[in-house]
């Protein structure tokens, strides 16, 4: 198991924007590194290559089961230098992250998102749109704080005992 540190907001490294995904055995150990660390994070729905220190366009997310998901959820999903084809509506709800455990936002996201990816296309909707666009941000250097509308109204302490992940809170 390849279980990796997260890496937490101010590093540097989460604030900037990532090269292009390797090929091979690199991106597969990238790959294997983001889905231990993800499993191993409990209630985590997704990760991004720059939270565990790559800086490269590669994420995972893996709604499998979870309570939000839409019934057309698409599983684990590898995004390998994703790029946002489309997007549709918009909704906001709270989100969290690993890198920022000790706060959770409402964030205006996309309803309906279309990802092309090196491999695939995918079109993603509600809760898993949330998530993947929220790890394509985390591979722009973006993080969900900078998608609030004020920090004053839109951002919350974490509630005690509640892991840190991407969750819809409504």
């Amino acid at each position: 198991m390849a279980v990796r540190e997260v890496l937490l907001y101010p590093d540097p490294v989460l604030k900037r924007v990532c090269a292009p995904a390797p090929d091979g055995a690199e991106l597969d150990r990238v790959l294997e590194d983001l889905t231990d660390t993800m499993r191993a994070s409990p209630g985590c729905v997704g990760i991004a290559a720059p939270q565990i220190g790559y800086e490269l366009r590669v994420a995972v997310i893996d709604l499998t089961g979870h309570r939000k998901a839409p019934e057309s959820v698409h599983g684990y999903v590898a995004l390998i230098d994703p790029v946002i084809v489309a997007t549709e509506g918009s909704e906001v709800a709270r989100e969290g992250c690993l890198s920022i455990p000790q706060l959770t936002a409402n964030v205006r996201r996309a309803l309906n998102a279309t990802v092309r990816t090196r491999d695939a296309e995918y079109a993603f909707e509600g809760f898993e749109a949330r998530c993947a666009l929220h790890e394509i941000d985390h591979l722009d250097g973006l993080l969900f704080l900078d998608r609030v509308d004020s920090l004053t109204r839109d951002v919350f302490p974490r509630k005690s005992g509640s892991a840190p992940t991407k969750r819809d809170e409504k």
